[in-house]
């Protein structure tokens, strides 16, 4: 299942516009584009803002491509952001485990906090994948007859 924000429908693309639909590249422009899969390390946070908008906040557990020096899996751990519907989407289906695939953008914001300078670094997500189904939940092992 494939769920993205802002849902428009494809559009005929004029020519040298990019095969994704977005405008060329120009120079002095950036790139900013993440795509990422892993698996959701916590379930998500999901909370509406003061003017009502919902947002959910979960942290992707994303294995590194091979094992370390001592043979074991490594993964990075990313901060994810999603707004408005795929907000509330992430917050009814999705739990920690899920197998999920996203893109979005890279944000970084700089802050202070008791006088020191600090950096937070986070995916906004406008489009994600689910790649596996839910969980089902374990049966009981049923109590032993007297």
């Amino acid at each position: 299942m494939v769920w993205a924000e802002g849902g428009g429908s494809a559009m005929p693309r004029e020519q040298g516009a990019s095969p994704n639909g977005q405008e060329p590249r120009r120079p002095g422009r950036g790139l900013n584009q993440v795509t990422l899969v892993g698996r959701l390390a916590r379930d998500p946070d999901l909370r509406t803002t003061t003017q009502g908008v919902p947002r959910a906040w979960f942290v992707l557990a994303v294995a590194r491509a091979g094992p370390d020096h001592d043979g074991e899996r490594e993964a990075d751990f990313v901060n994810v952001v999603v707004w408005r519907q795929l907000a509330s989407v992430v917050g009814d289906h999705l739990q920690k485990g899920r197998l999920i695939g996203l893109t979005g953008r890279l944000r970084v914001e700089k802050f202070e906090d008791a006088g020191a300078w600090r950096t937070t670094t986070e995916v906004v997500a406008d489009q994600i994948v689910f790649l596996d189904g839910p969980r089902k939940p374990q049966p009981t092992p049923a109590a032993p007859e007297p």
